[in-house]
């Protein structure tokens, strides 16, 4: 199952610049352990230590938070997009 999965430009250092890459998988987990074998180092920028996801990284498939899916045990489908967001803070 190919699923399109966009880098946020914080990430395309570890993705030789590609702004898209397409992995097989059919759940989260799945996929960022495929990302991490494809790209040593990838795994330890969206997963902790307690193999859940890092607060300030946001992961949606077709548009849905996975946090109020199934977490990285989301099911993925074949032409699903999968989209990494880092959180955004600041302000005045």
């Amino acid at each position: 199952m190919s699923v399109m999965v966009r880098i946020p430009t914080p990430l395309r250092r570890m993705t030789n610049g590609e702004s898209k890459v397409e992995i097989e998988s059919s759940n989260l987990g799945e996929l960022v352990d495929k990302l991490d074998g494809a790209y040593p180092g990838f795994k330890d920028r969206l997963v902790d230590e307690n193999g859940e996801l890092r607060y300030f990284v946001n992961i949606y498939v077709n548009g849905e938070d996975v946090r109020f899916l199934d977490g990285l045990g989301t099911a993925i489908s074949s032409g699903s997009e999968v989209s990494i967001v880092p959180a955004v803070a600041g302000g005045n």
